[in-house]
């Protein structure tokens, strides 16, 4: 097999990138906001976790009001009576996140918990399937990091509800952020080199 020439893997660059080869600026700034505000998430996860639990709240409610409001415009569907009981129950799980955010904050830990505890579970079995293969022992490791989080979470909970949830979004903005900015810096890289 032969070697690629610059100009094929430039035309390969520009055909993964798409459409994103021509704003590599957006991309940049974008990964910049990201950036900055995982880093704002990190220095302050409390604030963080209390911003975003008010921020689902308020997605339940215009999520209910909206729903509620297509229900009661679809007469003659046989649905209906569903769509609006699911609506009151957005618009009611939401108006609990405004008005308890502590609890509502404590529940999305204990999912985060059982999340971790499920697949770290999950991936031990799946290590144990696989055992034949020498990469086996990435799996395993994966699955102790994901059942050792949840002992964290756990250990630490009701506590860790104020903390956690910023946290995680936080570090999965930065993550979001430094992958955005490297795909620009990638982009406008290729629009030089052209």
């Amino acid at each position: 097999m032969s070697e690629l020439s610059v100009a094929q893997i430039q035309e390969i660059r520009a055909s993964v990138l798409g459409a994103v080869a021509k704003v590599p600026g957006a991309l940049i700034g974008l990964g910049i906001l990201f950036i900055a505000l995982g880093m704002i998430g990190v220095a302050g996860q409390t604030l963080f976790s209390f911003v975003t639990i008010n921020m689902l709240g308020a997605f339940l409610i215009v999520g209910g009001v909206l729903q509620f409001a297509h229900a009661m415009k679809s007469q003659g569907w046989k649905s209906v009576g569903i769509q609006i009981l699911l609506a009151v129950l957005y618009i009611a799980a939401g108006l609990f996140t405004w008005l308890f955010p502590i609890p509502a904050l404590e529940a999305i830990t204990l999912w985060l918990a059982a999340i971790f505890f499920v697949t770290g579970f999950l991936r031990l079995i799946s290590a144990f399937q696989h055992r034949h293969f020498g990469e086996w022992f990435w799996l395993i490791l994966s699955s102790a990091i994901s059942i050792l989080m949840g002992l964290l979470i756990m250990n630490g909970y009701p506590e860790t509800s104020l903390w956690l949830p910023g946290l995680l979004i936080a570090i999965e903005l930065l993550l979001q952020g430094w992958s955005l900015l490297f795909m620009g810096l990638a982009a406008r890289n290729l629009i030089k080199s052209k």
